[in-house]
């Protein structure tokens, strides 16, 4: 109670200069959409601005995943308890990734949003140069998975190799018992670091937003926003029945938890998103929040960095409805037997598409090179607004991603639910400066024998 108090009177503060940074945000995005509309060539040549806002974002992804592994499970007394979480997230993916795929199947097939559009020889060549884009095989995904080196996870950026080698380290220290708690104390040291640098960095948000927005407006541009808004509306409108009706009525039934309520929560992660049209610009701020709302450290460890490699609703939505529109576009419209071969082969090809903008879209080629290659063509028609898609995919993703940790939070019985109730009501803000609990965090000895949840009963 005494921390508590200690931190009310700054409270206020931190909350008005986080407040005005993401007003600013949404200034830029109206800035970039107007410059891309109004001189299209220049804001095209404004793309490394949210280029550059994006990888200095990227670049803390490694270290942050990692510590919080670390300190997640190095602090669990029970290995079993990690390797049940991770078996219920990865069964819960498959599942929600079929679930997902049927539902762009039937919206797809009502709308049938491709018939009757002309493809064109220039249409057809730049669907050819998608193949050329880098699509990883089952196989060659599955091998990715292990790093080098010990170290290259971190300079490779990989977000599934540095999960390995945080998942290691933290069963080694979970082995080496109170040996190990001053490398823990270490290493929370450096979480508390990079989350300082990830504040810092958040701050040119407003810089990175108008040059991504202005470049994806510039580009596209109304002609192809026009011709193609069926699709487009169709995939969005999809997107949203997912995300509240399905993904909504599982928070309600398993947590308790309203959906608007919780995404009101991840507002400024939302925002984040949609300026830089990538999920993996907000996961490492999903990790703080989702420790902040009462999740315990091993779930959100676990949960967050393989959910966003292998929990991608709304790629999997992506992908069935490009398909079936492309299919109806090139005037050979796929049967059932033909779609369902194609789209499981695309469930798994994506599974090395988190988070990136483009990624989705080689995927689809490599999809449609294996299984349907007279349908690589009119790839063509869906480049020109591919980027608008993203925002809708990476939303979706995130969403589903941030509903995911807090589900299997409560199945496991790793949620502290008076504190979600507490945070989701205003009572205990999220910390925008350190973007961690000052005070909560420390590993000591009692806590690495005790378990990771006697920690988080203590906060």
């Amino acid at each position: 109670m005494a921390s508590t108090t200690d931190t009310a009177p700054t409270a206020p503060a931190k909350r008005d200069r986080t407040h005005y940074l993401y007003i600013a945000v949404i200034v830029a995005v109206a800035l970039g959409i107007a410059v891309g509309l109004i001189a299209p060539d220049f804001a095209v040549e404004l793309k490394p601005i949210g280029t550059g806002f994006v990888n200095l974002i990227k670049m803390m992804i490694s270290p942050i995943i990692f510590c919080t592994i670390v300190l997640g499970i190095g602090s669990v007394r029970k290995a079993a308890k990690v390797g049940a979480v991770g078996g219920i997230a990865l069964g819960y993916f498959v599942v929600m990734s079929f679930v997902a795929l049927g539902i762009g199947l039937v919206v797809g097939n009502i709308l049938e949003p491709g018939t009757g559009l002309a493809v064109t020889d220039a249409i057809k060549e730049t669907g050819q140069a998608q193949v050329d884009a880098e699509a990883k095989g089952t196989t060659e995904f599955l091998l990715g998975i292990i790093p080098n080196t010990l170290v290259s996870a971190f300079t490779e950026g990989e977000v599934l190799q540095t999960l390995l080698i945080a998942v290691l380290a933290g069963f080694a220290l979970q082995a080496m018992g109170s040996a190990g708690t001053p490398i823990l104390r270490g290493i929370e040291h450096i979480q508390r670091l990079v989350f300082r640098i990830l504040a810092m960095v958040m701050w040119a948000a407003p810089i990175g937003a108008f040059g991504a927005i202005a470049a994806v407006t510039g580009s596209a541009g109304l002609d192809a926003l026009k011709s193609l808004a069926v699709l487009m509306l169709g995939f969005y409108i999809t997107c949203v029945l997912f995300v509240f009706i399905v993904l909504g009525a599982l928070l309600r039934i398993v947590a308790g938890l309203n959906i608007l309520t919780f995404f009101k929560y991840l507002g400024r992660e939302f925002l984040l998103i949609l300026s830089t049209s990538s999920s993996e610009s907000a996961l490492p701020r999903l990790i703080a929040k989702m420790e902040h709302l009462g999740v315990s450290k091993p779930v959100v460890g676990i949960t967050v960095p393989t959910g966003y490699s292998f929990n991608l609703d709304g790629t999997m939505i992506y992908m069935t409805m490009a398909s079936l529109f492309i299919a109806d576009a090139m005037g050979t419209p796929m049967s059932i037997g033909e779609q369902i071969p194609l789209l499981l082969f695309l469930l798994v090809a994506s599974k090395g598409a988190a988070g990136v903008t483009g990624a989705g879209l080689a995927t689809l080629a490599g999809g449609l090179q294996s299984h349907k290659p007279g349908l690589v063509d009119g790839i063509g028609l869906i480049v020109g607004i591919d980027r608008f898609m993203s925002e809708a995919r990476a939303l979706t993703n995130f969403a589903g991603n941030a509903v995911a940790t807090v589900l299997i939070g409560t199945w496991t019985k790793e949620i502290d639910k008076e504190r979600v109730e507490q945070v989701l009501a205003g009572q205990l803000p999220f910390d925008e400066r350190t973007l961690l609990d000052e005070g909560s965090e420390a590993v000591t000895d009692s806590e690495a024998e005790q378990g990771g949840e006697k920690a988080l009963a203590k906060a």
